[in-house]
């Protein structure tokens, strides 16, 4: 009988796509999934590493999940697996714990544990993990998602050669690395191929796409190269860093209606003082030029981006220039991240950490200023037709759906996942729209 494998997820895009390549390796080597972590044989935990809380999520949940099955082989791998394995290791009743650097070893690895129901699990798991000075390739996500994502994410790049004084991830992923460019079209055509409608392109610096890889293909050709095949659906772009939006990826996004009018712009803060501080090349002006660009080109696009809040030394008035510049930018939505101090990072040995409680209320002040942009663009759409993605979630007894500016909307429940439809929006449920056919 075939063993199952379960897969528990944490953190961004890039970390969905791993899981589906890790999904992916075990259904290779005769693993079935299952959707019940109390039933499966091999449970795999893709850890994040972001925040503070993050880690203490993949911890709380690690010992949940041996609770609920003490039975099964426990790995947790990803980024705080890189990070901070030893940490992991002393869970009582992880198996292994598995850097980024050993992840495409991990059915190897798991078959070679040997662990039963009557184990102790008291023994430190066993680390597999080592540095990125010689760790040049890149896992590509697998061609078939596994569940019922209706969104497969494809990465097209993993790691990153930027050192923001706040960001532990060039330590957990190593170095700016390019998936090739016939790779990334293999996959995208076999999932045109298995019939869905929306290809999400992911990495972790996916703006510089194409620059660790001879000859160079810069993101705009990859895009022109995956749209010569007119069967290729929407292809949505994951969030970019402003200075690696290129004005021609930008314009190419204004004539082909296949890629989705939508850019995640991380800008950190407006405040330059601060941007300064955590080593962005970049100051307001020159991020404000890049977003009246994609605006002036595509009305109608969502554009969101990120802020950190609560920076070291962060003071009244950097935060006051930060909600005037967000203010006069033409966002559609924000991600709000109050600042979480990782060790051996620049920004944790700035001594002017700034009190959780002011983090808290700059936060709610922001977090009310997105509410307000994003209401502001959903009018800007009523008792007008809207062409969205049916997905597979259901809220209220309505279908949810996607727009292609990234605006959520409800339509008729009956309407199939991973269906295009067309129809009005007749009015607004929460932050969502309402459509009828």
């Amino acid at each position: 009988m075939a063993k199952k494998i379960y897969v528990a997820t944490f953190g961004c895009r890039t970390n969905q796509a791993d899981s589906a390549y890790i999904r992916e390796s075990f259904l290779g080597h005769d693993f079935q999934e299952t959707e019940s972590a109390g039933e499966a044989d091999v449970i795999v935990v893709n850890s994040c590493t972001v925040t503070h809380r993050s880690d203490q999520q993949v911890r709380q949940l690690s010992r949940r999940l041996r609770r609920e099955n003490p039975g099964a082989k426990i790995v947790v791998t990803g980024c705080y697996a890189q990070r901070e394995p030893g940490a992991i290791a002393g869970i009582p009743g992880i198996d292994a714990v598995v850097g980024n650097t050993h992840r495409s070893q991990l059915v190897e690895i798991v078959r070679s544990l040997d662990r039963s129901p009557e184990t102790s699990h008291v023994e430190l798991a066993a680390i597999y993990r080592d540095d990125f000075s010689a760790v040049r390739a890149i896992d590509a996500s697998p061609a078939h998602e596994i569940g019922k994502r209706t969104r497969p994410f494809v990465k097209i790049q993993d790691g990153c050669d930027s050192h923001c004084s706040y960001c532990i991830i060039p330590s957990v992923r190593g170095p700016g690395r390019s998936v090739p460019p016939e790779a990334v079209i293999r996959q995208v055509e076999d999932l045109t191929a298995a019939g869905f409608k929306e290809i999400v392109l992911t990495g972790i610096h996916i703006g510089t796409y194409g620059m660790h890889i001879r000859p160079t293909c810069p993101l705009d050709r990859l895009l022109t190269r995956l749209l010569e095949n007119p069967a290729v659906p929407q292809l949505r772009i994951s969030s970019l860093e402003p200075m690696q939006l290129s004005r021609r990826v930008v314009e190419l996004a204004s004539v082909e209606p296949r890629i989705a009018p939508h850019f995640h712009i991380c800008l950190q803060s407006g405040s330059d003082r601060l941007l300064r501080l955590m080593r962005r090349p970049y100051n307001t002006s020159a991020f404000a030029a890049i977003v009246e660009r994609v605006r002036e080109l595509i009305s109608d696009a969502g554009i969101g981006t990120d802020l950190i809040v609560g920076f070291p030394g962060e003071t009244e008035e950097d935060h006051r220039q930060t909600v005037d510049f967000v203010g006069r930018m033409p966002f559609t939505y924000l991600h709000i991240f109050p600042y979480s101090a990782r060790p051996g990072t620049a920004a944790a040995r700035i001594p002017e950490q700034v009190p959780p409680e002011t983090i808290r209320r700059r936060s709610a002040e922001l977090r009310e200023l997105s509410a307000l942009k994003h209401r502001e663009f959903r009018r800007r759409f009523l008792r007008k037709k809207l062409r969205v993605l049916a997905l597979s979630d259901t809220e209220d007894d309505r279908r949810v759906a996607l727009a292609g500016n990234y605006l959520r909307a409800r339509v008729d429940v009956t309407v199939p996942p991973n269906t295009w439809i067309e129809g009005m929006v007749t009015a607004a449920q929460g932050a969502d729209l309402v459509i009828a056919e």
